[in-house]
């Protein structure tokens, strides 16, 4: 069964930075998509970035520039650094996966921003 578990939140003061690995299972060649998800009270669960099959990456607007998605096939671990951290970047921050179809989530970490 495919497995991902993130790590890497907490909290930090604005301008600072973050990095958040996600450990996956199996082979990551294997997933059409891999990325991160958001959600933050009472708003909606939004796509941050991803990778797809291809190998090209799609941001959010709103990180463009100061997040970046990377990933290491060999350890099977995907990697959003996040730079100059904005208040706005407050959230629940999740690992996905998508395998022909089929979604995966990781559990979630917090990332607070906040000085």
């Amino acid at each position: 069964q495919v497995q991902l578990v993130e790590s890497g939140g907490g909290l930090v003061q604005p301008g600072g930075s973050l990095r958040l690995p996600c450990a996956a299972s199996g082979t990551i060649a294997s997933f059409n998509v891999m990325g991160w998800y958001r959600q933050s009270p009472g708003k909606e669960r939004e796509m941050v970035a991803r990778f797809l099959w291809d190998g090209r990456t799609m941001y959010d607007d709103s990180v463009k520039g100061r997040f970046t998605i990377s990933r290491d096939s060999g350890k099977n671990t995907v990697s959003l650094q996040m730079n100059s951290l904005k208040a706005e970047d407050t959230a629940n921050y999740y690992c996905y996966a998508n395998s022909f179809g089929t979604p995966y989530w990781g559990q979630g970490t917090q990332v607070s921003v906040s000085s």
